[in-house]
């Protein structure tokens, strides 16, 4: 018997059902997008690996998809390129082009190559498959969609508050309560500086945003093979450990990163964000959250993500600003700020929490049975009469047994079976069965529509 075929680990199949609740994810956060006045892009899967390379930190470059070079992909590699320690070196002359990692670089790459046709500020949303070389774990994929969106040429905290807006907007549509972590990367750098590590800010970051993952000390730890002295990892520890609200958090970090002038200007431009924040109003559960670091090197100012408040998973949103990603590629002091919706992992929140509306699994609202002769005639005049409405349905397209149909029906989760026999069509009337109830009926051809109306 022939082994059945199978996909990489990491990714997945989506069956009608599954993409019919993806589509209502991606079309919410869409609706919001294009409330907010952001305009559509798309990027290709691939991108040259000069353009990803780098850009992400250590870790980062290790998750990238590499993809070989057409043809004899080893053409002018010395043997001398095959040992352990040229090992990146040989994968950029085998390996010209690369899987994106995120969205946001190759719109940076967009921005610069195509600066002369765009309005900056430039308001874009991108929602397209993503792919990391990451190890498979519950809400962790390979291969996943991203929903981005960012501005692009202003420095305004405006638009932080913006995006702040449009995170409680989405949740809100979606049924997810959420809390909203922040933090300042000026704000991390000014830590780091304080503790006589500000050469370390890097090694600093990336180890304080495993603390919810890991634990404090394990934090320690990995703080202490980077080379921070114990006397910094002790003055670090209360740091992390400071509570109360956002303003009691920011007044306790003026006291103690005060001496950073950089570290003062993230904390100012924290109390601006939320200043206005509270002025226009929000019901969002926001947490400054200090161990909030982002890995991706490229942020400088704000960062954010989102936690669902009742399920547990790792973030489903996550993003913040970056005030040079486009100088990487020529096109310097270019500042954006942006933010990413998982929709791998809302879709996983969604259905642990049975969030998806009723009808978003249904494709059609009516199945017609196909009775054969001039009924299947009468029973297509009508299908198109109803289609041109915009209610969906379909016919059966057999003229099978009567209780094939109805079993189709009933597989389909179809609520509605439309039945027009010679009696029916004599008298103008069709003959509706409710396929949850099991009630039927004889109404006017003409009623039909009022029937099947989506009913909230």
């Amino acid at each position: 018997m022939a082994q059945k075929p199978s996909i990489p680990k990491g990714t997945r199949d989506f069956g009608p059902e599954e993409m019919i609740k993806r589509t209502y994810i991606f079309d919410t956060i869409k609706s919001v997008f294009h409330t907010y006045g952001f305009l559509p892009l798309e990027t290709p899967a691939m991108e040259n690996l000069s353009t990803l390379l780098g850009k992400y930190g250590d870790e980062g470059d290790k998750l990238l998809f590499k993809v070989l070079n057409s043809g004899d992909f080893f053409k002018g590699v010395d043997t001398a390129d095959l040992n352990e320690e040229k090992r990146n070196l040989l994968a950029t002359k085998i390996c010209e082009k690369g899987l994106r990692y995120d969205l946001t670089v190759p719109f940076a790459r967009y921005v610069v190559q195509h600066q002369s046709e765009i309005a900056f500020p430039f308001r874009r949303y991108q929602i397209q498959p993503v792919w990391r070389a990451d190890r498979p774990q519950k809400g962790r994929y390979r291969e996943f969609y991203q929903c981005d969106v960012d501005i692009i040429g202003s420095r305004s905290l405006v638009n932080e508050v913006e995006l702040i807006e449009i995170v409680a907007e989405v949740f809100r549509k979606l049924g997810i309560r959420i809390t909203l972590k922040m933090n300042n990367r000026k704000i991390l750098y000014g830590i780091a500086e304080t503790i006589g590590h500000a050469d370390k800010m890097i090694d600093i970051t990336v180890a304080i945003d495993k603390l919810e993952k890991i634990g404090l000390e394990a934090v320690e730890e990995e703080l202490s093979t980077k080379g921070i002295s114990e006397e910094s990892i002790a003055a670090l520890r209360p740091i992390l450990s400071l509570s109360g609200s956002y303003s009691e958090k920011l007044a306790a970090l003026h006291e103690i990163i005060g001496g950073s002038e950089t570290g003062v200007k993230g904390i100012e431009e924290m109390e601006t964000i939320f200043a206005l924040t509270e002025k226009i109003g929000t019901d969002l559960d926001i947490d400054l959250d200090l161990s909030l670091a982002r890995g991706l090197n490229y942020y400088t100012g704000a960062i954010f993500e989102v936690k669902a408040r009742d399920f547990a998973i790792g973030s489903i949103c996550g993003g913040g600003r970056y005030d040079d990603l486009t100088g990487i590629f020529g096109m310097p002091n270019v500042s954006g700020v942006g933010i990413s919706f998982g929709a791998d992992r809302i879709y996983d929140v969604m259905c642990g929490l049975n969030l998806f509306p009723t009808d978003s699994g249904m494709t059609a609202r009516a199945l017609f049975l196909n009775l054969g002769g001039e009924e299947l005639t009468a029973s297509l005049i009508e299908l198109k009469k109803l289609r041109s409405m915009g209610i969906p349905c379909e016919i059966y397209p057999d003229n099978a047994k009567m209780k094939k149909q109805m079993e189709y029906a009933n597989r389909r989760a179809i609520p509605y079976v439309i039945i027009i026999g010679s009696d029916e069509r004599a008298s103008g009337q069709v003959s509706l069965k409710n396929m949850v109830s099991g009630e039927q009926k004889t109404i006017p051809t003409d009623a039909l529509p009022e029937y099947l109306a989506v009913r909230e």
